[in-house]
């Protein structure tokens, strides 16, 4: 194994691997820090999938090390710390938190800071988190429920998570190439800064980047990060040409679509699935509280829907969001939902079901969790950042797209079945 990475939420996890994996390496994701012993086969690359990124941020850091030890005693050279394209973090972390905490750990003077993913509209530019043509301040990001993103500035964002001075590696120096960031690292190490955000518009930056990183020990940042990380192993000759993904065979069975998040993008997706004719039922935290909405419920849905993907979704608006966390409070209005979308996936596959598309990180991990998925191979790519999975280490494999709430175009719960064989 030569690379390792640990994602601060599960479809995070699945897109870094998904990356890696299509820029060449045998990539492996696993749910959780490995057990000493755990079989990883002819990984080159492994990502572990923590549930990291709203949680305290003392409770972040001790399971980020744990992953860290893991992946350095199973032979990584070199960690990527994964988190969210948009940079989701409170005023307090988690992103600056667990850096500060793998720097130390690794003992290297200097790592970078760059969610950038242009093939989903996420650039820097002048330390300046873009979604789209919007400032990261002025896109929905700014309204969610868990890590309302209020600030577009990266540089200021990130100084506020951590003790250690936050520099900028601005365009004009990545559009000189490997060399040119390479020698702002120089600089930055001879001047003070420990943790530099890079700009990066286009892919061609981020395998610059990547280029420039080769001899780092941590990297920090979105997946697209992780485009010009395989190529240095390929020089080296310690990695082979690029095959990508390989064909992911789905165990027959019926399909379902559970969708958690409330992003503008699943809310899109979700009506686009409706008024293509597919069943649908939503939920309302309101409704699981007061016992009107119950696993039973979903699964008669569900059931009476017929073979086809039926959807069962809480997306809602930001208003209606709000709404139910003042009445429920924040941390009980999303576990109410993951809690039922939990326990319907656990029922489900004891009913045959074997198809699962999760919408949402929070989701995703509460799903994969109560399925009881240890590991997860990479197939095909529906749409940049999600692939179908297939679990592994399991005796009843399941197929799982885990998509996260911001990813993923409009017909995506549409079309996304036709790549399962």
């Amino acid at each position: 194994m030569l690379l390792g990475a640990i994602a601060d939420d599960l479809t995070g996890a699945t897109d870094l691997a998904l990356m890696l994996a299509r820029e060449g390496m045998k990539t492996v994701q696993v749910v959780g820090t490995p057990p000493p012993g755990f079989d990883l086969g002819d990984a080159e690359a492994v990502v572990v999938a923590l549930k990291s990124r709203t949680i305290p941020a003392a409770e972040a850091v001790a399971l980020s090390l744990e992953a860290a030890r893991a992946l350095r005693e199973a032979g990584a050279r070199q960690l990527i710390f994964k988190y969210c394209s948009t940079f989701d973090s409170t005023e307090k972390g988690n992103i600056g938190p667990v850096a500060e905490a793998l720097m130390d750990f690794l003992g290297v003077p200097l790592s970078i800071a760059c969610p950038a993913f242009p093939a989903n509209k996420r650039t820097v530019y002048r330390g300046h988190l873009f979604v789209g043509d919007q400032l990261l301040s002025d896109s929905p990001m700014k309204d969610h429920p868990l890590t309302p993103m209020r600030d577009a500035n990266l540089v200021r964002v990130l100084q506020a998570q951590t003790r250690l001075p936050v520099g900028l590696v601005p365009r004009e120096v990545v559009a000189k190439g490997a060399e040119g960031i390479r020698a702002a690292f120089a600089a930055a190490v001879a001047e003070g800064p420990r943790l530099m955000i890079v700009d990066a518009i286009e892919d061609d930056d981020l395998r610059a980047i990547g280029a420039a990183a080769a001899e780092m020990a941590l990297v920090t940042g979105g997946s697209g990060i992780a485009i010009g990380l395989p190529e240095n192993f390929r020089r080296a000759g310690l990695i082979e040409g690029r095959t990508g993904p390989a064909k992911l065979e789905a165990p027959a069975g019926r399909p379902v679509i559970l969708a958690g998040s409330c992003s503008a993008a699943t809310r899109r997706q979700v009506a686009a699935a409706i008024a293509a004719g597919l069943p649908a039922l939503k939920i309302e935290p309101l409704a699981i509280a007061e016992g009107r909405e119950t696993a039973e419920t979903v699964l008669a849905f569900i059931a009476a829907a017929g073979d086809g993907p039926a959807l069962a979704y809480a997306s809602d608006t930001p208003e209606a969001v709000a709404k139910a966390q003042a009445a429920l409070g924040v941390e009980r209005a999303g576990a109410l939902v993951e809690h039922l979308f939990a326990e319907v996936a656990t029922r489900l596959r004891e009913k045959g079901y074997t198809r699962f598309l999760v919408a949402g990180g929070e989701t995703s991990g509460a799903v994969v969790q109560a399925l009881g998925v240890p590991a997860l191979a990479i197939g095909p790519e529906i749409d940049p950042g999600v692939p179908w999975t297939l679990s592994l280490g399991d005796d009843r494999p399941v197929a799982l797209a885990l998509k996260s709430g911001n990813f993923g175009t409009d017909d995506f719960f549409l079309k996304a079945w036709g790549l399962l064989v």
